[in-house]
């Protein structure tokens, strides 16, 4: 049963957690994500790997409190075990030297371009990242993003940190300015990864979005993480998690995303009774 070695507070509801997993963290590369489920009757979920650390034998996964498995997640403590957890799944991230690179992360999609926002500088390119959240004290990883790119613009809902509006807003501006973009990585809220393909389409820019649906096996047997991408079906465990964004079916991910919320409302109900 994996250990968590350390847990950081990111913010009022994410939280940060290092666990012991020395195959994953050996093999483990950016774009790829772990499966985890906490006990022997939970549910099983799936987690971007934030980071990983071969010489220790630990990975970092960061899980914001969206359902009863992330908020059960969330309260567990350094020296709890978790029932189990399997990857690194899905396809790794392409990383390659394309030139000027958009790293755009939202909310806590920015833990989860961390790794990619520091390959492709380590690979020789000139990343630019937008990062943005709801409100200042939801804004995490500013710092790590900073020290990987050439520049870094922030924006906030609110207005109480950075500029006030949306990433897709300073995209929008950035590539009206007249600078040459070769590609661009979004992941983030599927509203957010959708309006970042709407602003990049009539430019033909390549843009690159890393999906999160509901998954239960992770290792394509079960179809329950299928979306359409270019009118095919696909399965983002093994396919993916990473599609061109111009080609996803967001109406249909959206959808499919949603069809257990009465579900998860009630369990929330009931784990909030029993405590």
């Amino acid at each position: 049963m994996p250990e968590i070695i350390s847990k950081i507070d990111l913010a009022p509801t994410i939280k940060g957690f290092e666990i012991k997993a020395p195959l994953v963290a050996k093999k483990a590369k950016p774009g790829q994500f772990v499966i985890v489920r906490i006990d022997e009757k939970g549910e099983r979920i799936p987690l971007t790997l934030n980071d990983w650390f071969p010489e220790k034998g630990t990975i970092r996964i960061v899980a914001l409190e969206a359902g009863l498995t992330t908020k059960r997640l969330n309260s567990m403590k350094e020296g709890d075990r978790i029932a189990n957890l399997i990857g690194p799944l899905g396809k790794p991230a392409e990383i390659g030297r394309y030139g000027t690179v958009v790293c755009v992360g939202g909310g806590v999609g920015i833990a989860c371009i961390y790794p990619e926002v520091r390959a492709f500088k380590l690979a020789g390119n000139e990343v630019i990242s937008i990062i943005g959240a709801r409100t200042k004290e939801l804004l995490i990883f500013e710092k790590e993003i900073k020290e990987f790119s050439d520049e870094v613009y922030i924006t906030t809902d609110d207005g109480s940190y950075g500029e006030k509006g949306f990433v897709s807003d300073v995209l929008k501006r950035v590539i009206e300015d007249g600078r040459r973009i070769d590609l661009v990585v979004a992941v983030g809220p599927i509203p957010m990864m959708r309006a970042v393909a709407e602003v990049t389409r009539p430019y033909k820019i390549k843009t690159i979005v890393s999906l999160n649906p509901i998954m239960v096996d992770g290792t394509g047997m079960c179809g329950s993480c299928r979306i359409e991408v270019g009118g095919k079906t696909k399965f983002v465990c093994v396919d993916g998690p990473e599609f061109d964004a111009h080609l996803v079916d967001f109406d249909l991910l959206t959808l499919r995303n949603r069809r257990y919320l009465q579900e998860e409302r009630l369990a929330l109900e009931r784990y909030g009774g029993e405590k």
